[in-house]
């Protein structure tokens, strides 16, 4: 089960989504890859913004998809009730694997693994898993945004001033205006007020500072699935280079670094 959590910045995608979603509205899509944008997890019970991300997914859902001059090209789906069982279904069926928390929040990571084994390529940051699957597969069969661990901590240390992203991109200015406006609550304003409000006054996991790096990433890849035949090469050899994240790998380390113990013989017949 994938956790919805802020750290993990499924919001970051949903920005992009809306991003996406105006560049359509307004004619400045150019030559669009049509997307599918799948969101699962669960949100805790008494986690307020967790589950309030839950509500904008659906909500960004519920208008995108409606809408007849961009539902060819983008759709949004949040996959009810997402775990162990039912991710065997998504797993093999994703071309594009998100994995986009913010450095150095990240212990490890296994979702990651499952898609990259089932021949997704995946957008991340350097967090967690990704930095060894990055390794594993090539730094050119990955798509890799954003800060590292170093950069965030340093511009926390600088005094980071999420705002300031805010008024000097306009798409990210776009997208959290319309839903500041209420577009996505039928006009509701204040349902997601605290969500941009923490965005644009905190932003404790660099979200903003993030944003246009993820974008100009996101456009790489739409770029690169383009071209088929470098796709499919980059989803082949994500797989064929997995093989160190097998459990009879992780099973034969723990055996000889933790457990110490030794293979025993075992005569058939």
């Amino acid at each position: 089960m994938k956790r919805i959590h802020e750290y993990k910045r499924q919001h970051l995608n949903v920005l992009h989504v809306i991003a996406l979603y105006n560049r359509l509205r307004n004619g400045t899509g150019g030559d669009a890859s049509p997307r599918t944008v799948i969101f699962g997890g669960k949100a805790a019970p008494g986690y307020d913004m967790a589950k309030r991300i839950v509500k904008l997914v659906n909500a960004v859902a519920e208008v995108v998809n409606a809408d007849p001059d961009t539902s060819r090209l983008l759709k949004v789906v949040f996959f009810p009730d997402f775990n162990v069982k039912t991710a065997q279904s998504i797993y093999p069926a994703a071309d594009l694997s998100e994995q986009i928390s913010t450095a150095g929040k990240e212990a490890s990571g296994t979702g990651n693994m499952k898609f990259s084994l089932n021949g997704a390529l995946t957008i991340g940051t350097l967090d967690g898993a990704n930095v060894e699957i990055r390794e594993a597969v090539g730094e050119e069969h990955f798509f890799c945004f954003g800060l590292a661990a170093e950069e965030v901590l340093r511009r926390k240390a600088e005094g980071y001033r999420p705002r300031e992203f805010y008024e000097r991109d306009a798409e990210l200015r776009e997208a959290l205006d319309l839903i500041a406006s209420g577009g996505f609550s039928r006009g509701d304003r204040a349902l997601f007020q605290p969500l941009v409000r923490s965005l644009l006054e905190r932003d404790e996991y660099m979200v903003l500072a993030d944003f246009p790096g993820y974008a100009a990433c996101q456009a790489e890849v739409s770029r690169t699935w383009r071209d088929p035949e470098r796709w499919t090469r980059m989803s082949i050899l994500n797989v064929a280079r997995m093989g160190r994240f097998s459990s009879d790998r992780a099973i034969q380390e723990y055996c000889r670094e933790i457990w110490r113990v030794e293979p025993v013989p075992v005569e058939l017949g």
